[in-house]
């Protein structure tokens, strides 16, 4: 019960670390929306359209990350590996959100911080895959 409880607090960590791009990203895209007066969509605000669709990315990409995560603290996931798989995709969601928020950033930042997240949800995803089916035919 203490594993799964020290694998629980990492992934809390995560959790709060993501949240918090969460809300830096969702502040960006709020003081945009003042800057140019834009209460619904984008108004055909190009910078606005960018950091929406940076915004959605995050939205649609951290829940599931997580919810991986934290199966796999439940079934057993070593710790140091929450640790590796959590922070890589932090880093990765961080360039990411970053590269979004700016009005213009070169492609590579996109990219890297891209690749990073993909990395740790492919990781995450062949872990558990493998591991649900070992538990399985076991």
């Amino acid at each position: 019960m203490e594993v799964i409880q020290a694998n629980l607090g990492a992934v809390g960590i995560y959790a709060a670390l993501n949240f918090l791009i969460l809300l830096w990203i969702a502040n960006a895209t709020g003081t945009l929306r003042r800057k140019h007066k834009i209460a619904i969509g984008s108004g055909g605000n190009r910078h606005l359209e960018r950091i929406m669709r940076g915004h959605a990315n995050a939205a649609e990409n951290m829940p599931i990350f997580l919810i991986g995560l934290t199966v796999g603290a439940l079934i057993g996931m070593p710790l140091i590996a929450i640790h590796i798989l959590g922070l890589v995709f932090t880093i990765g969601r961080a360039i990411h959100a970053h590269h979004f928020i700016q009005e213009s950033a070169p492609f590579k930042s996109r990219m890297i911080g891209f690749g990073l997240a993909l990395l740790a949800m492919t990781v995450l995803f062949a872990g558990l895959l493998v591991h649900g089916l070992w538990i399985l035919f076991e």
